[in-house]
């Protein structure tokens, strides 16, 4: 499902720990490390598809979550050519998201990468919260940039700021975002 522009929607997920670390997957039989994320379903709300992901992807459930908050606005990407399916070059560009800041409130050994019988992730960490940006692919940085830098303010107080905060990446205004309380 595309929309006009032809963005799939999508949701991405930044799962934090009680230290502020973020879950970080490695995707599977791959070098790359992402946050979890996938489409959204025909007649699915942004919420079901996330927590329907979260569990695919992470093998949790909604009892092991609290949602902080999610982003405003759709933050899109486009996808270079050369990685687009032929049968889908011209309609497709790339992805649009919604991106959900959850905490963990379950323990680590709820986290399962086998949950679905097409697991996405091989192994996984937790890392500082800027640290994904050193290191996502090219072409989804900007995204993991807003997403990040948007919600940031649920996770750390105005006062605080990380030493490994880009410049780019300081404390947004409340009216920025979107909470769920």
């Amino acid at each position: 499902m595309l929309d006009r522009e032809g963005y799939r929607p999508n949701v991405g997920i930044i799962l934090t720990n009680q230290r502020h670390e973020v879950f970080w997957g490695k995707r599977i039989r791959e070098h790359s490390w992402q946050f979890p994320q996938g489409g959204i379903d025909k007649g699915e709300t942004p919420e079901e598809a996330m927590f329907r992901e979260l569990y695919e992807e992470v093998g949790l459930l909604p009892e092991h979550v609290r949602i902080l908050g999610r982003t405003r606005d759709w933050l899109r990407y486009d996808v270079p050519r050369h990685w687009v399916r032929r049968e889908w070059r011209g309609a497709y560009r790339g992805q649009k998201q919604i991106w959900f800041l959850l905490q963990l409130t379950g323990r680590d050994c709820d986290i399962c990468l086998r949950a679905s019988a097409k697991p996405e992730f091989d192994a996984w960490r937790w890392s500082e919260y800027w640290v994904p940006l050193d290191s996502v692919i090219e072409f989804k940085r900007r995204v993991y940039e807003q997403a990040l830098t948007e919600l940031s303010r649920l996770v750390f107080h105005s006062h605080e700021r990380s030493s490994t905060w880009p410049e780019c990446a300081l404390p947004v205004a409340k009216s920025q975002v979107q909470v769920n309380e």
